[in-house]
């Protein structure tokens, strides 16, 4: 079994910062891809920015310049820097990962960390 655990969401006002973390645990081999996802009432879920293994990065549209996504390979660890928050950033944040087992990888996700931006 493996678990994703993320931490960091909460409240904050418009052009604040939230760090979010995202821990896996478990038994596998290694983590290859992290990413993060978001959903807003009423919405779909739509990806927010993704690392692979070796580091390299892409972002929606809607965060680049604002985000930044990181992880931590010995601690199994994904990170997400957001910066200069805007309302419409306000959404349930999932952390999904990669876990490669040996004989296949297979998607996980986090139950999710709530981050609202609100004056």
């Amino acid at each position: 079994q493996v678990q994703l655990v993320e931490s960091g969401g909460g409240l904050v006002q418009p052009g604040g910062s939230l760090r979010l973390s995202c821990a896996a645990s478990g038994s596998f081999v290694s983590i290859r891809a992290m990413g993060w996802y978001r959903q807003a009432p009423g919405k779909q879920r739509e990806l927010v920015a993704h690392i692979d293994r070796g580091g390299s990065t892409n972002y929606a549209d809607s965060v680049k310049g604002r985000f930044i996504i990181s992880r931590d390979n010995a601690k199994n660890t994904v990170y997400l820097q957001t910066n200069s928050l805007k309302p419409e950033d306000t959404a349930v944040y999932y952390c999904n990962a990669e876990v490669f087992f040996g004989l296949g990888s297979y998607e996980h996700w986090g139950q999710g960390t709530q981050v609202t931006v609100s004056s």
